[in-house]
């Protein structure tokens, strides 16, 4: 009853979350993959031969067992459940006031997904730096809180907000690109196959090819992201990470981990969606 007479944005919050949870634990371990992916290289010499996905892949699960594919997967809960709720929140409440009476536009979409991302991104950033680092496996933290401790001790509280604009330029147009595919693709299906027994499928396959064509496009930030935060005393800005990698490794060193954030990311956004808009259809509110 009380959750029945909950306002509307915070049932989007509590939707969010829950699409979160569940999409963060099933696909982890291709983001501990692409994390390792784009900072494995800078370990080794010159004209070491290239470590692909599937190697890294079976190297964690060698030394570091099966759940050494979860490493990290603590503060991505920290950052994921909270902030895929800002996010939907945000989105919603966003949507409600200036496209109650009709659906935005495909350059609309672009600044409503862009406006929520960015609102999440700078809110959960600090837990962003942190699980960036334990996926990367040079830091030894222990737990969130004491890796937080640990970095405002000895690094400043400054710390925890590297790589704010790499995040912000991923993070803000892939939302802005996914939904603008994500409705516009939508909108393009039938009626009936919108409002059919079959709908969820049909919004995960929109979700997955917007969700492809987003990843792709932010991918060079998402790698200057990992640099500046694994590394911030070699990259203290984000301009310095981008010299690095286009020095070290030319134009290719900006799609390093394309595959698994591509799946990931993808399968994540496309769930997320799926399951948040179900959720929200079956408290009676249009997402």
């Amino acid at each position: 009853m009380e959750l029945a007479l909950a306002h509307p944005a915070l049932k989007a919050f509590m939707c969010g979350s829950l699409s979160g949870t569940c999409s963060t634990l099933l696909f982890q371990p291709l983001d501990l993959v692409k994390t390792r992916l784009q900072t494995l290289q800078n370990n080794m010499g010159p004209g070491a031969p290239r470590v692909g996905m599937a190697t890294v892949f079976l190297n964690v699960i060698r030394t570091e067992r099966l759940l050494g594919l979860w490493k990290g997967v603590s503060p991505s809960f920290m950052r994921c459940i909270p902030g895929v709720g800002i996010y939907f929140s945000t989105f919603y409440s966003l949507k409600q006031h200036y496209f109650l009476d009709r659906a935005p536009n495909a350059g609309e979409a672009v600044l409503l997904g862009a406006g929520a991302r960015c609102v999440a991104g700078v809110a959960m950033l600090p837990v962003t730096v942190i699980k960036t680092r334990f996926e990367s496996g040079r830091y030894n933290y222990v737990s969130v809180f004491g890796a937080l401790r640990n970095v405002c001790e000895t690094e400043g509280p400054r710390a925890l907000f590297s790589g704010l604009t790499a995040t912000l330029l991923r993070d803000a147009p892939f939302s802005g690109i996914y939904v603008m595919f994500y409705s516009q693709a939508k909108r393009s299906l039938p009626p009936e196959v919108a409002s059919s027994a079959f709908s969820p499928l049909v919004n995960f396959g929109c979700g997955v090819v917007a969700g492809v064509l987003a990843s792709l496009a932010t991918q060079p930030a998402d790698v200057v992201k990992t640099h500046v935060q694994v590394s911030p005393d070699l990259h203290p800005r984000t301009a310095d990470a981008v010299r690095f990698i286009y020095t070290e490794h030319g134009l290719s060193g900006f799609f390093r981990g394309a595959v698994p954030r591509s799946l990931r990311r993808t399968l994540m956004a496309a769930m997320a969606w799926t399951v948040y808009e179900q959720l929200m259809a079956r408290m009676g509110l249009k997402s």
